[in-house]
């Protein structure tokens, strides 16, 4: 689970860690009461950042620094009524239905700090680079040798010594110092307490020197966290942070059903039963030429509901042009899964390809529904094997890409 930035600042704020002062607002008129309080608390300038699930935003113009109450509301309404398009959204981009207004900064360096689940190493990692405030991605492809990888002891922790060798390597100086060992010991209990998968902090930033902080003072100005979704139920405050409608609506359809849905870019629906099933049935599809349009595991114990649920989500997308059904039945019983196509051909229908192939528990029964059933479902083909049911699926969508009515 992901949560928005202005969530992910009072999660810093509540173990110590310094953010600048902001406010969560919905609406333009809400927007104009945060930034005139701003300004008439002192400051000369302000951000205003969209809220949404994914990065990119200030190249795409939904991150503002504003000089001005006015200009603050201008970008509010340009935000709120338009949807933000980068490399990480969708081709449609993204609606904006919640801005933060905070305090800017000012930047004398900024850093690259995050703990994350380091599954290569099978630890947790501190991951830390003086180049802040950039993709750190494109920094490990061209400079692997400005990326700090701290491998933690998983019951110690990230230990003072190694905080205080990262702050150093960094190029902290001073009091600064004695900020950065802070905020980087509160990140790494942060991310263990919470049971995230991923913290970070891009960038934590050293601000000018002033009287009160002669080595600067060291700031998260924007944060990041991903939730691990099986351990929410020990973090109900965190859980309620959930936002859903920055979720994929099938996705969230799917999970109300019990199945494992994933949203994919290509044109033929599949509906199998594993995950290891679902990923060598996707590998096949490509292996033969097609693209996949989802990851769809219906589990060992999915009822005819959750089936034919599975098919509407499916055939929800405008994308599919064909449906692939691979059932391996253990616990799985192939005739559900062939009363469900059944039953989908009748609430549903089924107007694009569908090719099944089914093998395993009741798999004889599920033939005879399925042959019964076969002059009602025009466009469905059986397969012997998955090698015969991609080759069909593919050649089919094919031969008939358009094929919606």
């Amino acid at each position: 689970m992901k949560i928005h930035e202005f969530q992910a600042r009072q999660l810093l704020s509540n173990v110590g860690i310094t953010v600048p002062s902001g406010k969560m607002v919905t609406t333009v008129e809400e927007a104009h009461v945060a930034a005139r309080s701003l300004f008439a608390s002192g400051s000369k300038l302000a951000v205003v950042k969209a809220q949404v699930h994914a990065g990119g935003r200030g190249k795409a113009g939904f991150v503002k620094v504003v000089k001005s109450i006015d200009e603050a509301l201008a970008a509010a309404k340009f935000m709120l009524g338009n949807r933000m398009k980068s490399p990480q959204t969708p081709p449609e981009g993204l609606e904006v239905n919640r801005l933060l207004i905070a305090d800017a900064v000012d930047i004398a360096h900024e850093f690259y700090v995050a703990v994350l689940v380091d599954r290569a190493n099978r630890t947790n990692t501190l991951i830390a680079s003086a180049e802040g405030g950039v993709e750190i991605e494109k920094v490990a492809e061209t400079r692997p040798e400005a990326i700090i990888r701290i491998p933690l002891d998983p019951v110690a922790g990230l230990q003072p010594f190694q905080a205080r060798k990262v702050a150093l390597a960094l190029g902290f100086k001073g009091k600064a110092i004695a900020q950065a060992i802070s905020v980087f010991t509160k990140l790494s209990a942060l991310q263990r307490t919470t049971d995230a998968s991923l913290v970070e902090v891009n960038p934590l930033v050293l601000t000018p020197a002033t009287d009160v902080h002669p080595d600067g003072q060291v700031m998260a100005i924007d944060a990041k966290f991903d939730f691990d979704d099986n351990a929410l139920f020990r973090h109900p405050d965190i859980a309620a942070m959930h936002d859903p409608t920055e979720e994929n609506a099938a996705e969230m359809r799917a999970q109300e059903f019990g199945l494992s849905y994933v949203a994919l870019d290509g044109n033929i629906g599949c509906l199998v039963n594993g995950a290891g099933l679902a990923m060598s049935t996707m590998d096949i599809i490509k292996l033969h030429g097609g693209e996949p349009a989802n990851f769809l595991d219906v589990g060992g114990s999915a009822t005819e509901e959750a089936v034919t649920e599975a098919f509407r989500i499916i055939l929800s997308d405008d994308r599919v042009k064909g449906v692939l059904v691979n059932i391996f039945g253990g616990i799985m019983q192939c005739d559900r899964i062939a009363r469900a196509i059944v039953g989908a051909a009748q609430t549903i229908g089924f107007r694009v390809p569908l090719v099944v192939r089914l093998e395993g528990t009741n798999v004889n029964e599920a033939r005879r529904i399925l042959d019964e059933a076969r002059v009602n479902i025009p466009t469905m083909q059986s397969a012997t094997d998955l090698t015969d049911a991609a080759s069909k699926i593919v050649a089919a969508v094919a031969a008939e890409p358009c094929h919606t009515s």
